[in-house]
């Protein structure tokens, strides 16, 4: 068990890294189009149709994989923080009561993304997406939208290795570093 919870968890890492990559990239992007688009509307007196779309895409990729690492490095939102460090029984308990409730809210998104009516892939959220176009990108929409299935399979990723690792006694690898820092 703990072999296994220790390579869920620099899986969980390891995606999470890669996911902070993606999420710095999408804001470099958005930064350059709404810069590019200022120059070209100010400078050239000629703004180009594509920049503002390209901002807003690239704000949904640096927003759900910015998310999906917040929630991995444990920066994200808690009602009640400190129970995160609370141990044994009841903290497997609380870690169970944390997971189901992201579940609740993930496995759904997930699930009708993939899946439409009648259990029909070709319904399913990604597969409408495939069939239409940005409005001013020469791209199918599947390449936006697409970061909303991806970042919430990495938070389950993430809540199973957590999980993994509260059951096996083990604190994830961001904790320890962050407990050492402080």
């Amino acid at each position: 068990m703990l072999a296994l919870a220790k390579y869920l968890d620099q899986l969980s890492l390891a995606l999470n890294k890669i996911a902070l990559w993606g999420a710095v990239l999408s804001v470099l992007v958005m930064v350059f189009a709404a810069a590019w688009q200022v120059v070209a509307r100010y400078v050239l007196d000629e703004p180009p149709v594509w920049t503002e779309e390209l901002a807003r895409r690239a704000m949904v990729w640096a927003g759900m994989l910015g998310a999906s690492a917040a929630f991995r490095l444990r920066a994200d939102p808690t009602l009640f923080p400190a129970m995160i460090d609370i141990r044994g029984r009841l903290g497997r308990l609380l870690a169970i009561i944390r997971a189901a409730g992201v579940a609740l809210f993930v496995v759904p998104v997930i699930w009708y993304s993939i899946f439409g009516p009648n259990m029909s892939i070709t319904m399913g959220f990604m597969a409408r997406s495939l069939g239409r176009q940005a409005e001013m990108l020469p791209l199918q929409m599947i390449w936006f939208t697409s970061a909303v299935p991806i970042a919430l399979t990495l938070v389950l990723i993430h809540v199973i290795a957590g999980l993994s690792m509260q059951f096996s006694g083990q604190e994830q690898t961001e904790s320890k570093i962050a407990k050492d820092a402080l």
